[in-house]
């Protein structure tokens, strides 16, 4: 047993600046790499949406401009363009499944309604624009 004389230490750490060169250098990659990931604009120049009915292309919309049209068949689908982004916003077939898809904006983003034949393919820019048939 060790005598009541010898008092264990506590050793308190202090930052050396090389630590802080490392906390500061890990946080700025951080913001880097969160920037880069969570803004979508590059590559997004060109952008456009091609609406398809039954197979034929009826409608070609730019995403660089906000507007608005209706696409009708069996059902009736409004689809809208703004900010850069597509959605089919309301619709009357049942279940609305493309209108719950929602928002998409990224070369290669489809909404399909079934009950009423209809595409939403969005195209250009110089992102990934996949067709699979």
């Amino acid at each position: 047993m060790a005598p009541a004389s010898e008092k264990k230490t506590k050793r308190v750490y202090a930052f050396r600046p090389a630590d802080l060169l490392a906390v500061l250098l890990v946080l700025a990659l951080a913001g880097v790499i969160a920037a880069v990931f969570f803004t979508r604009t590059v590559g997004q120049e060109g952008l456009y949406a091609e609406i398809y009915r039954d197979g034929v292309l009826v409608r070609t919309m730019p995403l660089s401009s906000d507007a608005e049209a209706v696409v009708q068949g069996l059902y009736r689908n409004t689809v809208t363009v703004r900010g850069g982004r597509i959605a089919v916003t309301s619709s009357d077939c049942p279940g609305e499944d493309c209108v719950h898809t929602g928002w998409i904006s990224g070369a290669g983003g489809s909404i399909v309604c079934l009950p009423n034949r209809v595409e939403v393919r969005i195209r250009g820019g110089s992102g990934p624009d996949a067709e699979v048939r």
